[in-house]
């Protein structure tokens, strides 16, 4: 895994060639505040050269942080990681990887019928039950998880990664109530705990899209509050003492989708049923939590012209849109870490470039909601 020294020293060896704050507090040490997401793109072998070429250059720019998930590109994904990694003069433990669990992977490819794959793949071999799945090729049960972690390190061809996110738990909710899922993602955590205490993860968290944007009592709303008291059950039920690994939430945010920062849905940590509810972004500065940004530029649509509104684009520090993007997500008041994918490496050097201006303050930020 990343190591503290080796994130410090990847650290002293770019950080002066990037704006204020560009390297943010992570686990053991700190991370690029750009990161390289990896979703995009079809499962075919020039995709895999261009995106190895992309995470390659990436690593040697001054970013360390590498984001995938077992699902990605049919499974393709996490193999060009791992590939990249390996051929890279940057030591792995100067990187943090991170992958997810919980939508069924394919295996290289589409396959021709997903139905008959999931059941002969899954169903059929037993990793997976039928009334674990929701929408059909989602599951979070522990045996499914676990197996799904094996997956991602036999792919990356690591012995570790530096966090394992719970991919969208919020999507259980098709096929099962609040309270179930919160119950399953304890059970799911525990499991998680095992795997941190065996030196399989450093850390773990949750990867959603919706599920802490939405209105508070929105049929696809997930409470942090609830989400991290099951967190610190599961850390009790596993290991000595109240230590839990649950320390980062993923979710989408940029000048499209500000939910995280505008929208008060999450009660405050402490279990104060009555007190005034706080957005996602306070609630995870307030916990200790990380957080890491996806859709950090709308998966390109803001790197248009004048997709940005003018008024908040005439605040932001960049040479093109694509950076001013970046650094409003790299900006919002408790954001680590924020995701781009690139496979193209002209994309990479520009998202890296918008490392070099400085992100808005906290109160120039608030400013631009005023």
């Amino acid at each position: 895994m990343a190591t503290r020294d080796a994130l410090w020293a990847y650290r002293d060896r770019f950080g002066d060639a990037f704006g204020r704050t560009y390297f943010r507090r992570f686990g053991p040490g700190v991370v690029s505040s750009v990161g390289i997401g990896t979703y995009l793109g079809e499962p075919t072998a020039a995709v895999d050269d261009a995106y190895r070429e992309a995470i390659g250059l990436a690593l040697r720019s001054g970013v360390n942080h590498v984001d995938t998930a077992v699902n990605y590109r049919c499974g393709r994904a996490e193999r060009v990681v791992g590939e990249a990694l390996r051929e890279s003069p940057i030591d792995r433990d100067a990187v943090v990887v991170a992958t997810k669990g919980g939508f069924l992977p394919f295996d290289g490819e589409r396959p021709d019928d997903p139905a008959t794959y999931v059941r002969d793949r899954f169903l059929a071999e037993g990793i997976v039950d039928a009334d674990d799945l929701a929408n059909g090729a989602h599951a979070i049960a522990p045996r499914y998880l676990e197996w799904s972690l094996d997956r991602s390190l036999d792919r990356l061809g690591l012995d570790a990664v530096d966090c394992f996110y719970v991919h969208n738990p919020e999507t259980q909710l098709a096929t099962r109530s609040r309270e179930a899922v919160y119950d399953r993602l304890e059970a799911a955590f525990e499991a998680l705990e095992r795997r941190r205490t065996a030196g399989d993860v450093g850390a773990y968290g949750v990867a959603t899209w919706d599920a802490f944007r939405v209105p508070e009592g929105d049929e696809r709303s997930l409470s942090l509050a609830e989400v991290l008291a099951r967190a610190e059950a599961a850390g009790e039920a596993v290991g000595p003492g109240d230590d839990h690994g649950f320390e980062a939430i993923q979710l989408p945010f940029n000048v499209a989708m500000a939910d995280a920062f505008t929208r008060r849905n999450q009660r405050p940590p402490g279990g104060d049923a009555d007190a005034d509810p706080i957005s996602t972004l306070e609630f995870a500065h307030e916990a200790g939590l990380s957080v890491v940004t996806s859709a950090s530029i709308g998966q390109g649509a803001l790197a248009e012209a004048d997709a940005i509104p003018a008024d908040v684009d005439a605040t932001l520090a960049g040479e093109t849109p694509a950076q001013r993007a970046l650094n409003f997500a790299r900006s919002a008041p408790g954001v680590t870490s924020s995701l781009v994918g690139a496979s193209d490496p002209a994309h990479v050097r520009e998202n890296v470039a918008a490392g070099t201006f400085d992100p808005l303050g906290a109160s120039a930020f608030d400013a631009v909601f005023e």
